[in-house]
């Protein structure tokens, strides 16, 4: 059964979610993890490939867009991978269907707005289905 952590971005000093998703991505990489990152779509996914490039001067992460050549640690796709592997992040708003294919499930919630109620879905999502969760809070206040 997936794991699910769910990255709280709250108060005023927590992380720009794009950015805080990178140094994720960097982090578990480090590990020597396999990632899938999912996204909305084929827009969403050339964005977070041009963040990668460029979100911080010392860090390399080794990825590529599902369709391109090659292979690389960290995959982004808007659609089911052809197999589940160890971490799927998950950038979009909805739970993908395929999630539990994985081992662990990556979650990111916003600070506020529409992104905040869509995490707390996705959290009502699993908790109803009995997956084991865990919080992470970033940033300051409440």
């Amino acid at each position: 059964m997936a794991e699910v952590d769910f990255y709280v971005l709250q108060g005023e000093s927590a992380p720009e979610p794009q950015q805080f998703a990178c140094r994720l991505l960097d982090t578990v990489y480090r590990r020597g993890l396999e990632v899938h990152v999912h996204v909305s779509g084929p827009q969403a996914a050339r964005d977070l490939d041009d963040r990668l490039w460029s979100f911080s001067a010392g860090a390399f992460v080794p990825h590529r867009v599902v369709g391109s050549a090659g292979r690389a640690p960290v995959w982004i796709g808007w659609e089911a991978p052809a197999q589940p592997g160890e971490v799927l992040l998950n950038l979009s708003e909805e739970v993908p269907l395929f999630f539990s294919g994985f081992r662990r499930v990556l979650e990111l919630v916003p600070a506020h707005g529409d992104g905040l109620r869509r995490a707390r879905e996705r959290y009502r999502f699993y908790r109803e289905r009995g997956y084991p969760l865990r919080q992470h809070k970033l940033g300051g206040g409440a």
